[in-house]
């Protein structure tokens, strides 16, 4: 089993805590997980860009300009591609970025930048994280009593808390995600990951196979 430091609200260690390896101990796979994140960020793309090309852009129907005689190019239509107005070439049309990539393979990356974050002593496990208002400056204690270093940091909580969001929407560099809702990117995207204790076993059944089969039945 991997163990980590379980931290109290004010930074000091309180323990260890024990880990599955299935989660936090799988090997690195540097191919899968660049697979995955882009495909996260081509999902997060809107891909509403649109230009008209010849045949769309209003007006045109008749010469601008007589065929001989002006020293000028001969032109057919105003709204030819080279001429002012005209319609676009090759440019960009509505699509859709998104790229398939299966559950089994976003939980298998999720697991390994999970991993690498536990090897590189940016993962820890919070005792308890409670807001019974939405105040900044308490979250911004917490915070700087956790993670001195000033890095980005993401916080995993087992459920959405909304005092808690509200908390900590104002701080830079910090990011408050679910249990069911973090994915590789956010890990990736974070320089530590502060797992509330409560939302390590709702992470280890969302990713470990076992569990998932037991919950399904």
């Amino acid at each position: 089993m991997s163990s980590v430091k379980l931290l109290k609200s004010d930074g000091t260690q309180a323990g260890s805590v024990e880990l599955s390896d299935k989660v936090f101990d799988a090997p690195q796979n540097a191919g899968l997980v660049h697979e995955v994140a882009v495909a996260l960020q081509n999902a997060r793309r809107q891909g509403n860009a649109e230009t008209k090309t010849r045949s769309e852009v209003r007006g045109g129907g008749r010469k601008p300009f007589r065929q001989k005689g002006t020293g000028r190019a001969r032109q057919g239509s105003s709204r030819e591609p080279q001429m002012r107005g005209g319609g676009a070439v090759f440019g960009p049309h509505k699509r859709s970025y998104r790229q398939k990539v299966t559950p089994a393979l976003r939980r298998r990356a999720l697991c390994c930048v999970l991993s690498a974050r536990r090897r590189g002593d940016a993962l820890c496990v919070l005792e308890n994280l409670a807001c019974p208002e939405p105040r900044t400056k308490p979250f911004r204690t917490l915070v700087d009593a956790v993670s001195p270093d000033g890095k980005s940091t993401l916080f995993v909580t087992a459920n959405a808390d909304r005092n808690v969001l509200l908390s900590s929407r104002n701080l830079p560099r910090i990011s408050v995600t679910t249990a069911s809702d973090l994915n590789a990117l956010d890990v990736l995207n974070a320089g530590r990951v502060i797992l509330v204790h409560d939302a390590v076993s709702a992470l280890e059944a969302r990713l470990t196979p076992a569990a998932r089969q037991e919950a399904d039945s």
